[in-house]
């Protein structure tokens, strides 16, 4: 009897937990034309439409700025923006989002593999649409995301995903777009982090030699498999990565040492592959910025708000690097290092402009860039006639903490709900102490 009270008081806790944790709704297509009028258009070229409109239809832009030429104008649904601040949704690159919950709670933790070579690991399958952690990124502006896996030397492929689905398939914007690799170390780790520096695949020479062969066996075996129009038998690790030899996929090399990005880069280039971004450039990557602009490389920064790389280092440096690889003609994105946190992305990209970095670039370095690295800025990254309708409306500047007020979402047209855990916990304890 005990034991039957103890199970149903089990369930009916479980039950609390899970009514007490609602997510919101996902929306549903969009089912009617929109206008946004009257607000101020920062399209993410570099230019800035004040008191404009902006038009959608079947979850694609149909006009931005003017409404000449929008022959069925009279079917759109208008809604007044005035005063209000439009952006392309923000972009939030090399992130775990959706596959860790909790860090310390190893069961939500689903972002690596166990082994060093793990080409076939596809992180859109781990992605959980329910993670509470979503709602609270989208609402300050972000609504898509490159969900990458970690650990090992070739950790597996990431995918593009829109943060408003039921389930991983839903949630699929371009699959399987990526291969990590994180380069093995060189040398021993210096600097100011030395302590918590970590081997990516042993520091000793040997073990990089080893380490190096590895990768050169794997990457000529992909190569030859690719050749192949049918091959007679499937191999999921080769199949996984034959997209980097005809530029369909992108190789993203992550190494924080300088030594590391030339051998990376000369290691892909020599192997055949097309396309090639630099994951976390820090100060060791300004030291060879030639050679990476030589290879024409974007580069996705290090973390921003961080400590300088070295003792020596200017204080100010994680800050100034935007404006410095920009100014040298790289494509630069940015991107934040904690997915729990990531909701400060745009405000990482804000934190560029007293150090240099205009107003509007520093928001195509979270948008367009991002898109551009990512390869899908045909489709989105700017307000673009014919571009898909992912959309941002705040009441203030979306890159400034105090004027950052997210009050309207689109993903593909479709009207996103920006409620989420934080939001709630603070009605519910303003109630409290109302009362």
């Amino acid at each position: 009897m005990k034991k039957i009270i103890y199970t149903i008081s089990s369930l009916l806790l479980a039950l609390n937990i899970v009514n007490a944790q609602v997510l919101p709704v996902v929306a549903p297509e969009q089912d009617n034309p929109v206008i946004l009028a009257g607000g101020n258009i920062h399209t993410g070229t570099g230019e800035v439409i004040k008191g404009g409109d902006i038009a959608f239809k079947d979850g694609i832009i149909t006009a931005v700025g003017s409404l000449d030429g929008l022959s069925d104008m009279a079917d759109y649904e208008r809604i007044d923006v005035s005063g209000k601040e439009i952006y392309p949704g923000l972009i939030f690159v090399n992130t775990t989002l959706g596959l860790v919950e909790i860090s310390g709670v190893d069961v939500t933790v689903d972002s690596r593999e166990y082994g060093q070579i793990n080409p076939g690991a596809r992180s859109a399958v781990a992605y959980n649409t329910d993670s509470h952690v979503i709602p609270v990124v989208r609402s300050n502006g972000i609504l898509l995301a490159q969900v990458v896996p970690t650990g090992g030397i070739l950790s597996g492929t990431s995918s593009i995903m829109q943060l408003d689905a039921w389930n991983w398939e839903d949630a699929i914007y371009k699959p399987d777009e990526g291969v990590h690799l994180n380069w093995p170390r060189i040398s021993a780790p210096r600097g100011r982090r030395a302590m918590y520096a970590r081997f990516m695949g042993g520091g000793s020479r040997s073990s990089y030699q080893e380490n190096f062969k590895e990768l050169t066996d794997l990457f000529m075996d992909a190569a030859a498999y690719a050749e192949i129009e049918k091959p007679e038998k499937t191999n999921q690790h080769l199949e996984a990565i034959k997209g980097l030899f005809d530029g369909s996929q992108t190789l993203y090399i992550h190494t924080s040492e300088a030594k590391g990005i030339i051998a990376s880069v000369n290691f892909a280039r020599e192997q055949g592959i097309k396309r090639i971004v630099l994951v976390g450039a820090n100060e060791q990557a300004w030291m060879v910025k030639d050679f990476i602009k030589e290879n024409n490389i974007p580069v996705i920064l290090a973390h921003i708000h961080s400590m300088p790389d070295y003792e020596h280092s200017d204080v100010r440096m994680p800050y100034k690097l935007a404006k410095m690889f920009s100014d040298e003609g790289i494509v630069t994105g940015i991107t934040y290092s904690n997915q729990a946190y990531g909701y400060n992305l745009p405000f990482v990209a804000g934190q560029t402009v007293p150090y240099g970095v205009d107003k509007e670039e520093a928001l195509a370095m979270v948008t367009l860039n991002n898109a551009k690295i990512l390869g899908i800025d045909k489709r989105t990254g700017s307000l673009e006639k014919g571009k898909d309708a992912n959309i941002v409306v705040s009441d203030g500047d979306i890159l400034d903490m105090l004027g950052n007020d997210v009050v309207l979402a689109f993903i593909n047209g479709r009207f996103i709900d920006l409620d989420n855990k934080h939001k709630m916990l603070y009605r519910r304890f303003q109630e409290k102490y109302k009362r």
